[in-house]
């Protein structure tokens, strides 16, 4: 890993682990040319299960639900650098976040900031991203907040930075 990531990670306090294999019938990202599509990413703790769990604005506040995006964030970090690896980040290009919230909720996109900001952290300006944050009746396992990632990829190894 790029020693400036690994520095970068280190302050933010987040230990990137190897994620778990897709339960269902599907891949957990795919790359078309220098694109890579990751599949969501849920508040799963390493070997446990859901850390946050509940809708927003009834089960969960507005805090623990940004946990939650955090810990996706984090586990979308792990899941490109054991994919492709973080430091052929050129550019997160699409974030999106779902919030499963009551209706009456509507700070989604401040739930889903948690992750975009830890994203810029840890991969500064590669990390700026376009984003989505939507509102969901509900998430697989009941998760309360789940993200996936559109990435452009350095091409080549030399290219990484």
């Amino acid at each position: 890993m790029n020693p400036v990531i690994a520095a970068r990670l280190a302050t933010a306090g987040v230990e990137l682990s190897e994620p778990s294999a897709p339960r269902y019938s599907y891949v957990a990202f795919t790359v078309s040319g220098e694109i890579a599509y990751f599949s969501g990413k849920t508040s799963i703790v390493p070997g446990s299960l859901l850390s946050v769990t509940g809708k927003a604005g009834r089960d969960v506040t507005p805090a623990q639900a940004g946990d939650a995006a955090r810990l996706c964030a984090i586990n979308l970090m792990s899941a490109v650098e054991f994919a492709v690896g973080l430091e052929r980040v050129r550019s997160i290009l699409k974030l999106t976040g779902f919030v499963a919230s009551v209706p009456e909720f509507s700070e989604q996109a401040a739930v889903v900031d948690h992750a975009s900001r830890l994203l810029v952290n840890v991969l500064g300006e590669a990390g700026h991203h376009a984003r989505t944050a939507i509102g969901v009746a509900v998430l697989p396992g009941n998760a309360t907040v789940e993200l996936d990632a559109v990435i452009q990829l350095t091409e080549h190894e030399e290219e990484r930075a």
